[in-house]
């Protein structure tokens, strides 16, 4: 049987689940936005376009390892297909460009987003004090 730790409730849990997603979600429509939309409406973060990439895409899979713990394996691989989706995508969206190099740093600090979740995970497993 699966303990529930003080002060959690299973509604607390499917809230908390249910807001990271969501958030994990909207973050995902707003890169798929600065990637494939205007250029003049895509933020500046003053990092050179790798640290932008990087950036936005450790966050996203920060993001979706957050949020989709039991399957962070999956979810991993289906960011990487998609990270190659979106910047195929890009040939046919005026003023962008489709380049292999951001492909891999998208795909490669993707990956870094979802380790950093796991680490993170980890980290609160061995700081939370045990349930009775």
């Amino acid at each position: 049987m699966r303990r529930v730790h003080p002060g959690n409730s299973c509604y607390s849990v499917a809230m908390t689940t249910t807001l990271t997603r969501f958030s994990a979600w909207l973050l995902a429509a707003a890169v798929t936005f600065a990637t494939l939309g205007p250029p003049r409406y895509r933020p500046h973060a003053h990092l050179g376009q790798d640290g932008e990439h990087a950036l936005a895409f450790v966050l996203l899979g920060l993001a979706f390892g957050l949020a989709y713990r039991q399957h962070r394996v999956l979810a991993a691989a289906i960011a990487v297909v998609l990270t190659g989706a979106l910047e195929i995508a890009q040939f046919w969206a005026p003023g962008r460009h489709a380049r292999l190099e951001d492909f891999m740093v998208d795909a490669l600090t993707a990956c870094a987003g979802f380790v950093a979740a796991a680490l993170l995970d980890r980290l609160v497993r061995r700081l939370r004090p045990q349930a009775v």
